[in-house]
């Protein structure tokens, strides 16, 4: 069923094809255009088209929205009535209780996590360095190589043949849900526990991929659960979870759970919030942020508590280094105002890169969705041929590195053949190392630990950072996309702390600024260059780093690294969001649907469907048989005003939703007559459970020959309060009005008002508000200055 009561018509591919057909449009010559705007607006070739169709993770599924809006019917306002002074304390206790809850169990989930991949990736390359130091080169890289090859084996399969959405990294449709957009499936039981299993094994394979994209969504899936009461098939009915059966405090459980899985990715509580606030979340209100930042609380004191545990080697191979946070505190930041010129050639250089990256990525995914086109064979075959690839790579590039001599002055033990450590002694002879294979030969997190590591300005030749740069590159776009849990964050921490370091040695005796912190800040600039976040980000290095000295010019560089990338595309996060078709309202309307009233819209659709407050059975059927639409505006005729003798008015009672109809068919809410019930009848027919439920179909409810001229009462189930704007409003003060508020329905009244005028116009839907879909039906407008909306 289509989420609104638009109508199906040419219908946008899963991976959002047609797209280039409107950057076609935006990139017309702007002259040849600037009489566009005293053109008549109905000028149009098509009527408005939606799609209800898009990519879920990597399984293609049927999209609606989600009710965000309070239903206001009769029964809602009784319920709010007959509330007691204890039923609030104990709602707004349970959201406590829910959101302490999700950062205890990410915690614990995210502990787990660390430690399995600590282990099984630390036990491996201490075997591959057993091999190595009997210089059996060969019979090492068939056992690195085979072991990642069964860990990705492992995490593909799970992901094609158990939970397709469990693949790749979950923040994009996250974001959607947020946005108001129903994800089927993201946020299951499968879908979690293959998320947690999937993520183990593609990061101990080595893979050029995080885990603390998939931490946001595991996070997410928990608090899910937790709102719901768990799985579709064992939810749990106890009354309280009454409170949270509904799409909006959902998502408010949601945004915690997407704070708190950046907090365990990075033991960053305030960047997680700030995250959540910049990144994710559509709607905010100052009660959620002390609620996101109780999750991220809990969160780092329950990663803290493993750590202290773990410090003594009671985990295996998982230790003080066995989280992501690096260390520079130690290190004396001072510079002058001839340091501010690299600091500035590292801003443009991330929003260059940032950029690019985005757009050579676009072009890989729109590959890779050609490839999973073709079957659950090639998605393994795409997954474990990239595995072998970077297997390859990692085992046998650093032999091509030379050894270079352990100096006295290293802080760290010299070389090293452990698991860890900065000076990997690979195949070199006693007393060398291997300083790319200390970057390559190794964990990611290590990897980036190694190239943050500070007073080690002589540590890595600027040949072995360059291959490492180049790499990594390569990696960070033919890895996303595969068929397993991956992330965007350590992959473009790896390629910016890399162009970071190689500049810092270039710079050399010309800067104050040490080389760890060329990485670190190159890191950050790729980051703003490709997900254009600023504020989230530079939290999160500082809380990374431990250093508040690095503040001005972390500030510096992601503010420079947006603007620049800004200037070319979007964030990595919107452009996948419009490959996968989910239909995502951003926050900034086009400048040219200022040109555009609703009520235009209306007209390009065909007409709305009202229903009366009394209605024939066999007219609700009818209309829910023959339409997809998921709401009815309720209209009534010839009603008398109050206040007035007037007698022949027409009321706009309100919206009813499609379920809730379904509802009065299923309980048999007929009557022989037509009449208007008592409050207390519609109360003692429904109750809570029965009005939230959303996966009834009109083929499974059986209306009998004689209950099809019965009547039904619908005043009781009807949104008496649904928002409505006028024909006149411009198309670009509707999305605004829609997207803040968090609406699935807005109703079009008339402008005029009068004998033979209609109540409603029409209703605006999401898919309605979509850009592209607009200009499916007005292929005239001006839209060469899209980009302003970004400025």
């Amino acid at each position: 069923m289509e989420d609104d009561s638009s109508h199906l018509a040419k219908p946008e591919a899963p991976n959002a094809m047609e797209a280039e057909a409107v950057v076609d449009e935006e990139e017309r010559d702007p002259e040849t255009e600037s009489n566009y705007l005293n053109e008549p607006l109905l000028k149009r070739n098509r009527t408005l088209s939606t799609s209800p169709l898009a990519l879920v993770g990597a399984a293609v599924s049927h999209i609606e929205s989600l009710d965000y809006e309070i239903n206001e019917n009769d029964l809602f306002k009784h319920d709010w009535r007959s509330r007691s002074r204890v039923q609030v304390l104990q709602y707004v206790f349970l959201k406590w209780l829910l959101a302490f809850l999700v950062g205890l169990l990410t915690g614990l989930v995210a502990t787990v996590i660390n430690l399995a991949i600590e282990n099984i990736a630390g036990y491996k390359l201490l075997a591959v360095v057993g091999f190595i130091r009997e210089e059996r080169y060969l019979s090492g890289l068939v056992f690195f190589t085979g072991i990642n090859f069964l860990l990705t084996l492992s995490a593909a399969l799970l992901c094609v043949f158990f939970a397709p959405t469990a693949a790749g990294p979950g923040i994009p449709e996250i974001k959607a849900y947020l946005n108001g957009v129903n994800t089927p499936n993201m946020f299951g039981a499968t879908t979690l526990l293959v998320k947690i299993v999937g993520s183990i094994g593609a990061v101990s394979a080595g893979l050029d991929l995080g885990k603390e994209g998939p931490l946001v969504h595991i996070a997410s899936c928990i608090a899910s659960l937790l709102a719901q009461g768990g799985p579709d098939n064992y939810r749990l009915k106890w009354r309280w979870l009454r409170y949270f059966n509904n799409d909006r405090d959902r998502r408010d459980i949601i945004t915690c759970g997407s704070s708190s899985g950046v907090c365990a990715a990075f033991r960053a509580p305030v960047g997680g919030v700030l995250f959540a606030l910049e990144e994710v979340a559509t709607w905010w209100r100052s009660a959620l942020l002390w609620r996101t930042f109780c999750s991220t609380a809990v969160v780092v004191v329950v990663l803290r508590a493993f750590v202290e545990i773990c410090s003594s080697r009671k985990c295996g191979l998982f230790g003080a280094g066995g989280l992501i946070i690096f260390d520079v505190s130690d290190v004396k930041v001072s510079y002058h105002s001839m340091d501010l010129i690299p600091v500035i050639i590292i801003g443009i250089i991330g929003g260059l890169l940032g950029s690019l990256y985005n757009h050579l990525l676009h072009k890989v995914l729109r590959l890779y969705s050609f490839i999973n086109q073709k079957g659950k064979l090639h998605k393994l075959l795409l997954a474990l041929g990239v595995s072998l690839f970077t297997s390859v790579c990692q085992y046998c590039l650093p032999f091509l590195a030379q050894c270079r001599p352990c100096d006295p002055s290293f802080r760290e033990a010299c070389p090293t053949n452990d698991r860890a450590g900065n000076f990997k002694q690979f195949n070199c002879p006693a007393g060398h190392y291997n300083d790319l294979a200390t970057l390559l030969l190794t964990t990611n997190d290590d990897a980036v630990r190694n190239i943050f590591s500070s007073h080690t300005s002589s540590e890595f030749h600027h040949t072995s950072i360059l291959i490492f740069f180049a790499l990594y590159c390569i990696l960070g776009l033919i890895t996303f996309g595969i068929a397993v849990p991956s992330g965007l964050f350590l992959p473009i921490i790896l390629m910016g702390s890399g162009y970071g370091r190689l500049l810092g040695k270039l710079m050399g005796p010309y800067t104050n600024l040490d080389q760890g912190l060329y990485a670190v800040l190159g890191a950050a600039s790729l980051m703003s260059g490709s997900m254009r976040m600023t504020v989230s980000v530079c939290v999160i290095f500082l809380e990374l780093t431990n250093n508040l000295l690095l503040l001005p010019i972390t500030m510096i560089v992601l503010l420079i690294a947006k603007t620049v990338g800004d200037s070319f595309n979007l964030s990595i996060y919107e452009i996948i969001l419009e490959l996968k078709g989910l239909p995502f309202l951003d926050a900034n309307p086009e400048p040219w649907m200022r040109n555009l009233t609703v009520g235009e819209l209306a007209d390009a659709k065909p007409p709305v469907v009202p229903l009366c407050g009394i209605e024939k059975v066999s007219r609700i059927v009818d209309v829910l048989k023959n339409t997809n639409h998921n709401a009815f505006p309720i209209v009534d005729e010839d009603v008398l005003v109050p206040g007035t003798v007037a007698t022949c008015a027409t009321e706009l009672h309100g919206l009813i939703l499609r379920a809730h109809l379904l509802q009065a068919l299923k309980k048999k809410w007929f009557q022989t007559e037509r009449r208007r019930t008592a409050e207390w009848e519609a109360r003692e027919k429904f109750n809570w459970v029965e009005l939230s439920e959303r996966k009834l179909k009109i083929e499974q409810v059986a209306v009998t020959h004689q209950e099809m001229e019965m009547y039904v009462d619908l005043h009781p189930l009807t949104n008496t309060t649904p928002y409505t704007v006028v024909e006149s409003m411009s198309v670009a003060k509707a999305m605004v009005l829609f997207r803040q508020v968090g609406l699935r329905h807005m109703l079009i009244v008339p402008k005029y008002q009068g004998a033979g005028v209609p109540a409603v116009v029409g209703i605006l839907t999401r898919q309605d508000l979509r850009a592209y879909n607009i200009l499916t039906a007005f292929p005239h407008l001006p839209t060469h200055n899209h980009q302003q909306k970004h400025n």
